[in-house]
């Protein structure tokens, strides 16, 4: 089972949408479980889900004290190859708990290992923040997808969580490999956008070979409790998020 994270400490750059269009584009092939770990809940919103407030992340795990449940108590079926663990509010509580206990960055990771053998691929969505949930995400993780806007702003917050995710690789996780880094919301008309991915492509950073482009159809999507993929296949953004499944599975076989 190889864990993805989709992961960026800067709010704003697609994660959520990435995260739902690449579990339905591994899930052709592959058995994907989904990780909501956003106290904000939108890819659990996103997926239809709104009766999560009992069972939840968050009764896996806990607070000060270890969670009520199971991951395997949680999970839900989206379709045959993929399930999704929720999120809800209460995760907010739980990352405040979890500070004070030992092991607390390794509490996924032992969430994770019970259905290890269940799953091929685990992708989860992370926080738009480099909280205690995203690094223990990046604990769980072997490889990392970090999607950006292409703009200044953007980019000097890509280095900022690149140095961290290159600290919890060196203190917590050896194993844990940057993936690449996936341009969102890109304009080839814009000057801007392309001086930015001119900027990465000549840099030592990993720089996925497709863009996602600005697209309402996405956000339709989600209104519809679908990614852009199964919504509008016909969508250039759905046939981008192909090509990024297509990556990604180039990356899983070089795990194996």
């Amino acid at each position: 089972m190889n864990v993805i994270a989709i992961a960026n400490h800067k709010g704003g750059v697609g994660k959520t949408a990435t995260a739902h269009a690449l579990a339905e584009g591994l899930a052709q092939r592959h058995r994907v479980l989904l990780i909501d770990l956003d106290p904000q809940s939108s890819l659990t919103a996103n997926c239809g889900i709104t009766d999560a407030a009992e069972r939840n992340l968050s009764d896996v795990l806990g607070a000060t004290t270890a969670g009520r449940l199971t991951l395997k108590d949680i999970i839900r079926p989206m379709s045959e190859r993929l399930h999704i663990a929720p999120a809800d509010i209460a995760l907010s509580a739980t990352e405040l708990g979890i500070a004070s206990r030992y092991g607390r960055e390794q509490l996924l990771k032992k969430a994770l290992a019970q259905v290890n053998k269940n799953y091929d691929v685990v992708l989860i969505d992370c926080a738009p923040s480099l909280s205690l949930l995203t690094i223990n995400a990046l604990v769980a993780a072997h490889g990392v997808i970090i999607p950006t806007q292409p703009q200044q702003t953007d980019i000097r917050a890509l280095k900022l969580f690149i140095d961290s995710v290159n600290q919890i690789r060196a203190e917590l996780n050896p194993e844990l490999q940057i993936i690449g880094i996936l341009p969102t919301f890109y304009d080839s008309r814009l000057t801007h956008h392309q001086q930015a991915v001119e900027l990465l492509q000549h840099s030592s950073l990993p720089l996925m070979s497709v863009y996602i482009g600005r697209s309402v159809r996405i956000a339709d999507a989600a209104s519809n409790s679908k990614s852009i993929v199964t919504h509008d296949p016909t969508n250039p953004q759905a046939e981008n998020y192909l090509r990024l499944t297509k990556e990604v599975e180039t990356w899983l076989r070089k795990q194996t």
